[in-house]
């Protein structure tokens, strides 16, 4: 990803991310049932690394697959790449914890850019004091084994109904978090961009008291010149 889209991606709304894939035909990108555990941070931006879940089988997840240096779980937590996302597709299943504080803020230290999951993470209150951006559905304390098993890393997952391929940029705000191919990443980063300008134009006149017939979508030619004005005077 380009230095100057991770900017542009910082700095736009997943709401605005979400039209700009919406006109390209993609209407299945913002994770379902997703919520930040922290309010108030900067955009969580990074390519996704998945890992898999499956149901868990009473037999291969007692307690002591933990020890195997190549249980996947443990192994995601060690392999996601700096700057990445880990996204976890957990079948939007919270009633066991995707993962805990330990391993989320061995995710953090190792530089990730933060952690995603359709289900639920444990040692929340812990893990909304750190500095690092997580997404889940809802708080869980039981251990992940007891429903579900990690069986696949870094490979094509469904997270809260939405695609997500390996390397595919993740974007998390306030409101949610949504997923973009990687291919369109530039495009898409440079509209929600000019988007974002043009709405916040429109917010400035709307506070002021105009209509938004005329003004949003911009049909009235003069909207259009007080754009221009507007923003040439803002320097965006």
């Amino acid at each position: 990803m380009k230095s100057e889209t991770l900017e542009r991606l910082r700095r736009v709304s997943t709401a605005t991310l979400c039209t700009a894939l919406f006109k390209r035909g993609l209407r299945h990108q913002f994770i379902q049932d997703v919520r930040p555990l922290a309010a108030g941070r900067p955009n969580m931006v990074g390519p996704a690394f998945t890992l898999r879940y499956i149901p868990a089988r009473e037999d291969l997840n007692p307690i002591s697959v933990f020890q195997d240096r190549a249980h996947p779980q443990r192994v995601a937590i060690e392999q996601c790449p700096p700057g990445a996302v880990l996204v976890i597709d957990s079948r939007k299943d919270a009633r066991a914890a995707s993962a805990g504080g330990i391993l989320v803020s061995r995710l953090m230290m190792r530089g990730a850019a933060g952690i995603v999951t359709d289900g639920g993470l444990r040692d929340s209150p812990d893990i909304a004091q750190l500095p690092f951006p997580a997404y889940h559905q809802r708080p869980s304390a039981p251990t992940n084994l007891t429903l579900h098993q990690a069986i696949d890393i870094d490979v094509p997952i469904g997270c809260g109904d939405a695609p997500v391929f390996p390397g595919d940029i993740v974007v998390g705000d306030g409101e949610g978090v949504v997923v973009i191919p990687a291919h369109l990443a530039d495009e898409v980063a440079a509209e929600a961009t000019e988007m974002t300008v043009f709405e916040d134009f429109v917010t400035q006149r709307v506070m002021e008291g105009r209509s938004i017939v005329g003004l949003y979508p911009p049909t009235d030619p003069a909207t259009l010149d007080d754009f221009a004005a507007w923003r040439q005077a803002q320097g965006r």
